[in-house]
Formats: C-alpha cells, structure tokens, sequence
C-alpha cells in the first residue's frame, strides 16, 4: 500500500470514515503519521467545543463571583474551587462512572399533559460526555482568570463611564468587558493551550474509544504497544501539538490584536505567555 493510499484509507479514520480495522503487522511510518494525525481531529474537536462554550459560562461566573450578594457568589465560588481543587483526570472517571448508572432506558420527565423520556446512553460517548467535562473544567479555570481581570479594572475607567451617563450594561459592554478582555488575555491564552494539551487524557481516563476511534496519543500508543517502539510514534504525535498550539497561538494572536487596536502600533504590548506544566 502505498502512502497516498495509506492517506485515503486513514485520513478520516478517527471518525468512522474509511479503512475499519487498524494495521496489525508491517507497519510503516507513513500509518503511524496519517493515523496518528487523524487522531488530531478528536482533540481539536475537544479543545474548540469546550472553549466556546467555557468562555461565555466563565464570564457568567466571573460575575457571579464578583456579585455583592452572597446567594449569587457562594455557587460560583464553590463551583470554581471543586473544579479547580479535583485532578482533571478524576473528574473525567468519576463523569463516566456516573453516566454510565443512568437508566439505559432514559429519565421520564412527567409534564402533565405528556410524559417524555430523555436519553441518556450518548453520555457515555466521548464526544458528549468528555466534552462536557472539559467545558466545566475550563470554565472554572477561565472564570478565576476573569475574576482576577475583572477586579483589576481601573476603577477611573469605571467613574468616567458614570460622568457620561452610561447606564449597567453601557458601562460593563464598553468599559468593563473590553479591559478586562485585554487584562485577562495573556492568562487566557495559557489556559486554552493547556485545556488542548489534556484532551488527550479522554481516551486514557473513562471514555473508551469506540470502535478503536481516539485521540492522537490513542494511536500513538496502539503503534507504541504494536511495534514496541514508543521513540517514532510519540514524537510524531509531539509534532501534530507542536504545530497546532503555534496554529492556536496564531489565533490567540489576532485577538490580541483586535482588542488593542485602539493603541498605536509601538504602543500596544507584546502578547507573552509561559507553559505551565501543571497546573
């Protein structure tokens, strides 16, 4: 089999499309690098979903926490500190454990006029329940960076919206929410490069991989396990994340660029960000 037929056959493979058994004998570099990026697409899949939906639930808590009312601020600050407080990889364990004591048959919902029963069973599917794990986890940990940000507005910005009579949500959509957007970036960034880096922990915690669909470090260790050589499959898959955090930098990047471009080129600040190893 040549290469291109290698890339046909498994490009898609992760996602159901093309070749159904893996290899099992005569493996080749051109397997492991088609198989192991299309391993990719499931944690790129991870990372944007929970992202876009943890930035706008880490706002909310932001708020929540910032609120004078003690009802509104103890939710939010215990939900940030259980997600924050607990290893990622317990809560992937403990999701699927729980989804999976869900009745098969669905929860009845009675409504009065019509009883439906709601599915359960595409829980236990990475896709979903995974998915939903890495969002809360991101969202608690993007909700203290916002908080943090948050605290930080200069409160002479905030008094100069009031002299122009903004009223609540003038002030926090023009003042507020663009600094501590520009505030809490840097940070943020850090945060989304990490969330990228643990989606591939899905595969390795609860969520089995259905029909042998994982992640990228799923197939580098099926050819780790397979060739009993874990020095080519590993830093290819080193490779696939080293190219698409630069990718996901990139992106970082241009936001930077949008929320400083009232400031003068010279003038606006240079987007710095440390990878932390644990967290």
């Amino acid at each position: 089999m040549s290469c291109w037929d290698t890339f046909q056959a498994y490009a898609l493979r992760s996602l159901g499309v093309g070749e159904r058994i893996l290899p099992r004998d005569d493996f080749t570099v051109c397997q492991e690098v088609v198989l192991i990026g299309s391993g990719l697409l499931w944690n790129l899949y991870f990372a944007a979903v929970a992202l876009v939906l943890g930035f706008f639930l880490a706002t909310g808590l932001a708020l929540l926490r910032n609120s004078q009312r003690r009802v509104a601020r103890k939710p939010a600050e215990w939900f940030i500190f259980l997600f924050r407080g607990s290893p990622l990889f317990i809560q992937f364990f403990l999701a699927y454990e729980a989804f999976v004591l869900l009745p098969r048959a669905g929860i009845p919902l009675d409504l009065g006029v019509v009883e439906i029963t709601v599915q359960t069973g595409w829980l236990t599917r990475a896709w979903a329940g995974a998915t939903l794990v890495l969002f809360l986890n991101t969202a608690a940990y993007s909700a203290e960076i916002f908080y943090g940000a948050l605290r930080s507005v200069p409160q002479g910005e905030v008094e100069a919206a009031e002299a122009y009579g903004f009223n609540r949500w003038q002030k926090f959509r023009h003042v507020v929410w663009p600094t501590l957007l520009r505030l809490a970036w840097p940070a943020y960034t850090n945060e989304a490069i990490f969330l990228f880096h643990a989606t591939t922990l899905v595969f390795f915690s609860g969520f089995p991989a259905w029909r042998q669909q994982g992640d990228a470090l799923y197939y580098a260790s099926y050819f780790a396990d397979k060739t009993f050589n874990p020095f080519l499959a590993y830093p290819i898959a080193a490779v696939y994340f080293i190219l698409a955090t630069l990718a996901l930098l990139g992106l970082f990047r241009l936001g930077h660029l949008r929320l400083h471009r009232h400031l003068p080129a010279p003038a606006r600040p240079p987007l710095r960000f440390r990878l932390r190893l644990l967290r």
